[in-house]
């Protein structure tokens, strides 16, 4: 029978899996896992999957935005599928022809500010519990700068740069990007929000803001709230977002930072 090795004294009194999710400090039984260890990783690997496949309930989600007194407007990405959307990440990014005439008509003349996106990305679970509080929490510090929201745009089989077109069809003058993020093994659940001044296609990524790891067990709602809304207003006053936003900080007149 293989010998169970148990931890030494030192590991015993410094002990890492108090200081983070990672796999780690796990033990082993001969040359291979303990069964604990084993079976948990099967499980985080099934609800990481589960996350990936399942679908965001997107009736649900407008039902839930709607009793905030906030309007929906559904659209999709070129990939017309789970499977393509996976294989295709570039079909991810585009709107639909349907789906840009639609924001079309609900941003023509409206002038609005701010679009959040709510897209599925790669986690279901990440849209399900932590998009609707996290709108909730964010739009009275928008309201608080002045700026005008247009209707939550909910996207299917959609990836971070599909807000730029979606934030040139409306007019708007920046985008939030509500996304579930790529699951691990220790979070399915983690939320990334992603904010571009100035949205249209062919935007780098090197032109956005990421929050992430927003979730029960990362970065807090309220938390994450704050921090965006900071970042909205380091934007409207410098019309800069991504990598140039800190010098472009740096520029302004002491009074104005």
């Amino acid at each position: 029978m293989a010998k169970v090795i148990e931890p030494s004294a030192a590991e015993k009194t410094l002990d890492l899996r108090e200081m983070t999710d990672a796999r780690v400090s796990l033990g082993r039984h001969g040359a291979g896992l303990p069964t604990r260890a084993q079976l948990s990783f099967l499980l985080d690997h099934a609800r990481a999957r589960e996350a990936v496949w399942t679908s965001v309930d997107r009736g649900l989600l407008t039902d839930r935005l709607n009793r905030l007194g906030l309007s929906v407007v559904k659209v999709d990405s070129m990939a017309t599928d789970r499977s393509i959307y996976v294989r295709r990440p570039d079909l991810g990014r585009m709107l639909s022809v349907e789906s840009a005439e639609r924001l079309k008509q609900a941003g023509s003349a409206k002038g609005y500010d701010v679009a959040i996106v709510v897209a599925d990305g790669l986690s279901s679970s990440a849209v399900d519990l932590n998009a609707v509080p996290l709108i909730e929490a964010l739009m009275p510090k928008l309201a608080a700068f002045n700026l005008s929201t247009a209707p939550i745009v909910l996207a299917s089989q959609a990836r971070v740069a599909l807000g730029d077109p979606t934030g040139e069809a409306l007019g708007t003058r920046l985008t939030i990007v509500l996304v579930g993020e790529r699951p691990g093994l220790s979070a399915a659940d983690s939320l990334g929000a992603y904010i571009t001044y100035g949205p249209k296609s062919g935007n780098p990524d090197s032109g956005r803001n990421c929050v992430s790891n927003i979730r029960d067990g990362g970065l807090p709602i309220r938390e994450a709230a704050e921090i965006i809304a900071a970042l909205v207003k380091d934007m409207v006053k410098t019309r800069v977002s991504g990598v140039a936003l800190k010098a472009a900080l740096a520029k302004l007149p002491s009074s104005n930072v």
